[in-house]
Parts: structure tokens; C-alpha cells; sequence
């Protein structure tokens, strides 16, 4: 009999039922790591430690140095208010990853690989090059955020600073080479070390937590306001990630699951959980940083900071602590370092499931962080170190626009029968998908609207 730690990739040919899919089944995704996490054959708590690991993986991308820019400018500018678009953006979140990761586990494919699959090429060649798109202006505000911090911490030039936060690749060909487990450890470790900074951070400030509650109630100023919506849907943007579908639907395969129904149901309901928590203490990273801005800034009426430069210096005397600083900039280093190893698997992700290329572990990764340093180099030679925030909510912008391309896909496929068999989104689940991906391209309509319309006036 089989054991709950065999590698999917070994399942005879007679277990493999007929499904939706054109092609057979594909080379597994990440193929160094598939399978290698073993599942206890029994025990709650034991399980459960197994499967943590790729939610937190997945959750980085939701405080990376992205969130940062655009929740500092929420906050100083419009204080509590814009808590309710990050709690909005979280619960789309979990939505969303949830379906990732259940198409990876009951089909064995990630959404890359799922839309080579399921569209022609050139639709799959577009698709790949909106999502390249996506992750280099993702990488694009994590490179900078690691060097801002670098800059803080140690007076590193930005473009020297840039340059080091290369060596991350080295990183993750050390820790992958060693095991996913060594990779989720790392991750994890330096998500609460954000954690406990942001928590003495918010302790410092002393926010007003009748307005925090407020803040938490959406309000039609949001969508009225240009300025406000612009935030928003950058905060959006920096929030629910396009590459961060694509990357779960993948890690989640690294879990070792029997091919039957059962056991892929019960790897779904303990991954949804690790997702789910994971993801809710993202949440609580990202409503900090905007507290902590409108309880610091927009109280004390500096409601025009936007540079995380700026808010570096600003914290420690306005909170009277000389450690406020030194925090800040602390869980920003962490929170870039982190962002680019989950993105630079998410580059090699995407490169493989649509279009098919085997290219050397280190090769991968070297091309996927190429295409973030060279646009932050230019971008630090561009614009030095005034207007990089600018430049990063910017960035947020653009993930937000691309994120379409990737929820459509991932909603069709979670909702054909054909594919997921026993898995198919239910009516509640589908109702609030199609809820989700209505929200997302209205917004991200409306966005474009409002900038025409200043445009032209």
C-alpha cells in the first residue's frame, strides 16, 4: 500500500482518472521540491504542521515593501479611513488563495500550467508577459524597499543597496537545495520578526482605536475621490497580487498527497487554514503600518509623508522612542528580503507552466531577479532617493491592473466541474468569486476612468 509520504509524481498510470484537460498530466510544478514535505498518516495538530508553511510563503507578498508605500500614504493623508479598503483587500485575499491552492492540490497543476492547457498559445505568450509585467513591478518595489532599509540602516547608497539585494538568489539556491522546509522556516522567522516590530511600533503611537473602528466601515469617499481611490486601488494592487495565485497553486504540490479524493479534501481543508491564518496576520501587518502612519503623521498634521525616507526620520521623535527608527527600518529590511525570494519562485513558476522552459535552477533565477534589478537601477539613477515612493505606489497600481489576467482564469477554471471533479467551487464559494472579480475590474475600470477624466479637464 501506498504511504501518505510518496511523491504524486509516482502514481501508476491505472490510478489517473479522465478529466477536463486537453493534455495529460504535466511535468510537476517546481519539480526540485514537489512532493517533499511527508504528511503524518494521522494526528490533527501533526497534520496541520505539515501543511504550514505555504500560506506564509504566499503572505509575504501581502507586506512587502509595496504595502508600505501606498498604507504610509493612507494613513498620513487620510488617517484611519482606508482601513477598510486593506480589510476588504485581505478577505478578497483569502478568497482568492483559496482557490489557488485547491486548483493545485485536486488537479495537480498550477495556474500557469493550467492556462497553457486551456488557451492557445498566443493567448498563453500574453498572458505570460502581463504576468512577467506584474512580478517585476512587485520586485521593482521590494528591490528598492531593501535598499531604502539598507540605506537607513547602514548609509548604503540606494544603488548599492540595489545591487546587494541580488545575493538573495544565492539564498534561495542554498536553502531550496537543502529543502522547501529550510526555505518556509527562513520565511516565516522573518515574517515575525515584522511582526513583533510593527507590534512595539503600534504600542509606541497610541492610536485612537474609537477611529481605528471607524476606519474599519467603508465610506463613498473612497470610490469619489480620486485621490482616495487611487490609494485604494493601490493598496488593492499591494494587497491581492497576481503572481502570489500563481505561486501557491504550485507550492501547495510540495506537500506528498494520495491521489484519491479523501486525501486530497483533507489537504485542501488544512491548507485553506494555513492560508486563511497566514493571511490574517498579514492583515494585521498591514493595518499597523497604516495605523501607525495616520496615529504618528496624520495626527500630528505631517499628512503629506509619502517617503518612507521621510517617516524613517519622522517616527522616533514624534513617538519619543529612539528605537521607533531603528524598528521601522528593521521589519522593512525583513520585509524585502523576504518579498524577493517568494517572487523570484514565482518568476520561475510562471516561466515553466506557460511556456514550457527547463532552464538550470540557477539560471531561472538569475533572469527572474535580472528583471527586477535593472528597473530599480534605472529607477535609483532616475529619480535618486527623492520620489521612489511615488515610484513604488506606482508600482502597486500596476499590479492592480494586471490582476485580472490572473483572477479570471483561476475563477473559470476553479468553476468548470470537468476539471476539479468533486472539487468545483460550490454555489456560495462561486457567488463570492465572481463577487471578487466583479469588485476587482470595477475598481480597476474606474480608476482609469477617473484618470482620463483628469486628464482631459
Amino acid at each position: 500500500m501506498r504511504q501518505a509520504g510518496d511523491r504524486v509524481s509516482s502514481i501508476p498510470a491505472e490510478l489517473k482518472t479522465k478529466t477536463g484537460w486537453r493534455t495529460s498530466p504535466h511535468r510537476p510544478s517546481l519539480a526540485e521540491s514537489h512532493g517533499s514535505v511527508r504528511v503524518p498518516a494521522s494526528g490533527v495538530l501533526r497534520k496541520a504542521l505539515a501543511f504550514a508553511g505555504p500560506g506564509y510563503m504566499v503572505a509575504v507578498g501581502y507586506m512587502d515593501p509595496g504595502n508600505w508605500a501606498t498604507d504610509i500614504a493612507g494613513g498620513s493623508r487620510f488617517g484611519y479611513n482606508l482601513l477598510s479598503v486593506i480589510l476588504l483587500s485581505n478577505l478578497m485575499a483569502i478568497v482568492l488563495q483559496a482557490l489557488a491552492l485547491k486548483l493545485g492540490i485536486a488537479t495537480g497543476r498550477d495556474l500557469a500550467q493550467a492556462c497553457r492547457d486551456a488557451y492557445s498559445r498566443r493567448v498563453n505568450f500574453a498572458l505570460w508577459v502581463i504576468c512577467e509585467i506584474a512580478i517585476a513591478a512587485c520586485d521593482l518595489a521590494e528591490v528598492l524597499g531593501s535598499a531604502i532599509a539598507l540605506n537607513l540602516l547602514f548609509h548604503i547608497p540606494l544603488l548599492w543597496g540595489v545591487i546587494i539585494t541580488s545575493a538573495d538568489v544565492l539564498l534561495i539556491l542554498v536553502l531550496q537545495h537543502k529543502g522547501v522546509r529550510y526555505l518556509e522556516a527562513v520565511v516565516i522567522a522573518l515574517v515575525a520578526t515584522i511582526g513583533i516590530c510593527f507590534a512595539i511600533e503600534v504600542a509606541l503611537a497610541r492610536p485612537d482605536f474609537a477611529a481605528m473602528a471607524h476606519g474599519l466601515i467603508p465610506t463613498m469617499s473612497i470610490v469619489t475621490e480620486p485621490a482616495r481611490l487611487y490609494i485604494a486601488i493601490g493598496i488593492l494592487g499591494a494587497t491581492v497580487m497576481p503572481h502570489n495565485l500563481y505561486l501557491h497553486s504550485s507550492i501547495v504540490q510540495t506537500r506528498a498527497v494520495l491521489p484519491d479524493d479523501k486525501s486530497k479534501a483533507e489537504a485542501i481543508r488544512y491548507a485553506t487554514f494555513d492560508s486563511t491564518l497566514a493571511l490574517s496576520f498579514a492583515f494585521f501587518i498591514n493595518a499597523a503600518i497604516l495605523v501607525l502612519s495616520a496615529a504618528a503623521f496624520h495626527s500630528s498634521g505631517h499628512r503629506s509623508v509619502a517617503e518612507i525616507q521621510d517617516a524613517y526620520t519622522l517616527l522616533s521623535p514624534l513617538l519619543g522612542s529612539a528605537v521607533a527608527s531603528a524598528l521601522f527600518a528593521i521589519a522593512l529590511l525583513a520585509s524585502g528580503q523576504n518579498s524577493t525570494i517568494t517572487g523570484t519562485l514565482a518568476g520561475q513558476i510562471v516561466m515553466e507552466g506557460f511556456l514550457n522552459i527547463r532552464l538550470p535552477p540557477w539560471l531561472r533565477r538569475l533572469v527572474t531577479r535580472l528583471l527586477a534589478i535593472i528597473p530599480a537601477i534605472i529607477a535609483v539613477a532616475l529619480y535618486g532617493e527623492r520620489g521612489v515612493a511615488s515610484l513604488i505606489i506606482l508600482s502597486q497600481v500596476i499590479l492592480s491592473l494586471q490582476l485580472s489576467f490572473a483572477v479570471v482564469p483561476l475563477v473559470i477554471f476553479t468553476s468548470q466541474k470537468a476539471k476539479m471533479g468533486p472539487f468545483v467551487n460550490g454555489p456560495l464559494m462561486q457567488a463570492t468569486a465572481v463577487l471578487v472579480t466583479i469588485a476587482i475590474i470595477g475598481f480597476n475600470a474606474w480608476l482609469l476612468v477617473l484618470t482620463f477624466r483628469q486628464s482631459f479637464t
